[in-house]
């Protein structure tokens, strides 16, 4: 590696999607400079106008703050941040692999392929792709053996921790620092990179590589077992006309607990949560570590159900003839604050319904031009009200603030029957009730 020298440092960021937009944004409001690799023309154009290739919020004002500056650009070309960069982070998608559970490692096998040859001098790569646990050395093999620079480029694993709809404040400000290292050195680079969240008092922990690659994945499944334990808990309510909600309340005082991630819905989805936890699975089974798995499919079984479990009551509420039917979905993202519809409760949900024979239209703040090149057959409304227009079922399936904002009552005038499913267990049932409605929420009486 490097050592430390008078200018700032130099960060190369490859791979600009999620991770890598909001990483390069974040290195250069560091102060420090930075050059994203992105081989996607259109991405590369968006990218350069200061604009992000997806929704985020901030995002884009800080992008556009530091390609204005000059303290950040972006181009395809490897050539010009092999030798020029101090520190490389390898931020491209791990997605999961067609026809299995294992991760598509595909992307930071080209990225070596790329790189590696092209490095003459000490450098530290680093890792914040999520990846199963012992890749890490297998692209420092790599690169040891194609880089001319040899055994002098170190391998770090610093996985991400951002939550889409956060991922600028969770850049710039996380709740935690976890450094897979080697070296003293490859530590105090890093602690040099991160010196500004680290002096606002992001807490750091130092630790080898296997426990880097572990802690993204162990995270998301235990952020899914509480997911799917309180999804559990409400199948439990429904039966005994509990109401889930105060359950949970009751259960995040504890402090042992907490109330984070307790929330009755139709389970998890997004691009990272569920392929994460497959990867996690797939990678133990691989051990030979089978509790974890036991308890995983477990987990993720229990939040299959929980999406039939809304078509269910959807069937209770409309009966057996769905034909000629309009239901309206409120919501195509996987959650609020995003367009990201990557395996979203919403859109399976609303997909069954759609194969029921029930007409289905979707509304969604954000995420409609995602929606409609995965779902192209359903109807698409131009807002939540021209969406209830003639429904005989409203379905509430993305916490998004607006949504709870709807005024039940001018609703009531367009519908067809004024019935509501709060599958996100967020709106006021009282009020709707108020106005006339019948208000449905799965563990809620």
């Amino acid at each position: 590696m490097t050592e430390g020298t008078a200018r700032p440092l130099r960060i190369a960021v490859i791979g600009t999607n999620y991770l890598g937009a909001n990483t390069a944004a974040g290195m250069a409001e560091f102060g420090f400079d930075v050059i994203g690799v992105e081989i996607d023309e259109h991405r590369l154009k968006l990218l350069n106008d200061g604009k992000a290739p997806l929704y985020e919020p901030g995002l884009d004002p800080l992008l556009k703050k530091h390609t204005d500056s000059g303290r950040l650009r972006f181009t395809k070309d490897y050539t010009e941040i092999a030798d020029w960069a101090d520190v490389h982070f390898i931020c491209v998608g791990t997605p999961q692999l067609e026809g299995s559970d294992s991760a598509d490692l595909a992307q930071v096998h080209s990225v070596i392929t790329m790189l590696a040859p092209l490095l003459t001098k000490p450098t530290l790569v680093v890792g914040r792709s999520t990846v199963p646990v012992g890749t890490s050395k297998i692209v420092e093999a790599r690169f040891h053996a194609e880089a001319p620079a040899g055994r002098q480029v170190e391998i770090a694993w610093q996985p991400e921790f951002l939550r889409e709809a956060h991922g600028v404040d969770d850049t710039l400000q996380p709740d935690r620092l976890v450094f897979g290292v080697q070296s003293a050195a490859a530590e105090a680079r890093l602690r040099e990179v991160f010196a500004r969240p680290i002096a606002g008092g992001s807490p750091v922990v130092v630790c080898n590589l296997p426990t880097a690659e572990i802690v993204k994945g162990g995270a998301n499944a235990f952020l899914a077992t509480k997911i799917s334990f309180i999804n559990a808990l409400a199948g439990l309510a429904d039966a005994t006309g509990a109401d889930v909600t105060l359950l949970a309340d009751a259960l995040g005082y504890d402090k042992r607990i907490g109330r984070g991630m307790l929330n009755a819905g139709p389970g998890y989805g997004g691009g990272c949560l569920p392929k994460d936890l497959r990867s996690f699975m797939a990678r133990a089974g691989e051990l030979g570590v089978e509790e974890i798995i036991t308890l995983l499919r477990e987990v993720d079984d229990i939040n299959q159900h929980r999406r039939a479990r809304i078509v269910d009551v959807v069937h209770e509420l409309l009966g057996a003839e769905w034909v000629g039917k309009n239901v309206t979905v409120l919501g195509a993202a996987f959650k609020a604050g995003t367009d990201d519809v990557r395996d979203s409760p919403a859109l399976d949900i609303a997909g069954r319904i759609q194969l029921h024979g029930a007409t289905v239209t979707v509304f969604d703040p954000e995420a409609m031009d995602n929606a409609r090149k995965v779902r192209p057959t359903f109807r698409y409304a131009d807002s939540a009200a021209d969406a209830c227009d003639g429904a005989h079922l409203v379905l509430h399936l993305t916490e998004w603030p607006e949504f709870r904002e709807l005024d039940p009552a001018a609703l009531r005038g367009v519908v067809e029957a004024p019935i509501v499913v709060d599958a996100r267990l967020t709106l006021d049932a009282q009020k709707w009730r108020d106005a006339g409605w019948i208000y449905r929420a799965p563990g809620r009486p």
